[in-house]
């Protein structure tokens, strides 16, 4: 089979919605419908992203290329011949096929896919057959996409040939489930740097503090001049028994200081502790600043994205709405090794 064919991914809806439509009726197809028939368009990604943007005006910037590349990239830069890969959500098998067939646009059947290409399958296989690696290049977030990484592989399955990697030697296990973890951390912080700025994401904060089981007081909540203690924490009802907690908040994904942290500390009486929370990071002073003192605690966004998870299943309905996030298993690398 010629390597010099292009290979290409593609996804049948959210929910594998187009699955019929793909295997019964031999094609693949697109969504879009309301951009219309694509082949009256001239043949270049200016004109598809100027469409795109028409039809729809609440799309994002950054979105618009992005569908309109996927359109473009359907139509014109897929060839006959090129062999596309379907991992389907029905039946859990990877699909894998040859286009035979140039672009059409169709309105019959599945109304909502009207932009089609015939497809010839030549393989139906369970996804056990494919590294972790594989399976995750082709569950990329896009509708139709390049298939490179592991290209040889799929094209290998066409042939016949042996290629599962056994699951101890495969290590895209490893990756795959570090890249999932970066991508919930990246997540999370941006959402929180978005979404809560300045008194809000003190709110939050305060109520992380809440269901790890301190009570919380925020006295200058709104008032300004909080002499750098936006929070104080405590185990006791009244706030009379020690440890009390001041806590300082930052918004801001930058490099808090020592000036800022030794101002925090300044405010801590001698039974009292000091703790800076921010969702960028500290510089080295601040630091070795932090270390020399018992009584003071730093937790950078890193740090914070462990308790935020730690702890997320006592969030009120209002942070996970903020934060939606749901439990999933992925492999433990150190576990494997075993």
């Amino acid at each position: 089979m010629a390597n010099d064919l292009q290979m290409w991914g593609i996804h049948g809806g959210r929910t594998g919605d187009a699955n019929t439509l793909f295997l019964k009726q031999d094609c693949i197809a697109l969504g879009w419908h309301n951009v219309g028939d694509l082949s009256k368009l001239a043949a270049n990604r200016e004109t598809f992203k100027a469409v795109v943007a028409e039809t729809f005006p609440e799309k994002k910037a950054g979105a618009i290329p992005v569908s309109a590349g996927q359109l473009f990239r359907f139509v014109h830069e897929a060839r006959i011949g090129d062999l596309v890969i379907y991992p389907s959500k029905a039946d859990r098998h990877v699909h894998i096929g040859r286009i035979d067939g140039n672009y059409v646009y169709s309105s019959t059947g599945e109304a909502t896919y009207p932009h089609r290409r015939k497809v010839q399958w030549l393989s139906e296989l369970p996804r056990t057959r494919f590294s972790q690696g594989a399976l995750h290049e082709i569950g990329a977030a896009m509708s139709f996409f390049a298939v490179k990484t592991y290209a040889d592989e799929f094209r290998a399955a066409v042939e016949g040939k042996s290629v599962a990697t056994p699951v101890a030697d495969d290590e895209s296990v490893a990756a795959v489930a570090e890249e999932i973890e970066e991508q919930t951390r990246d997540y999370v912080l941006k959402k929180l740097a978005q979404e809560l700025k300045g008194g809000p994401f003190e709110d939050f904060i305060a109520h992380l503090l809440q269901v790890m089981g301190y009570k919380t007081r925020q006295p200058y909540r709104g008032k300004g001049a909080d002499g750098g203690v936006d929070i104080i924490a405590h185990k006791d009802e009244l706030g009379f028994e020690p440890p009390i907690i001041k806590v300082q908040v930052k918004s801001k994904e930058g490099t808090s200081g020592d000036p800022e942290v030794s101002s925090l500390y300044g405010k801590c009486d001698k039974d009292e502790y000091a703790l800076f929370v921010t969702l960028g990071d500290f510089s080295g002073q601040a630091t070795s600043f932090a270390r020399s003192k018992p009584n003071l605690r730093l937790i950078a966004g890193d740090e914070l994205v462990d308790l935020i998870l730690q702890h997320y299943e006592k969030f009120d309905s209002r942070y996970k709405g903020l934060l939606p996030l749901r439990r999933v298993y992925v492999p433990d690398p150190e576990e494997t090794e075993v």
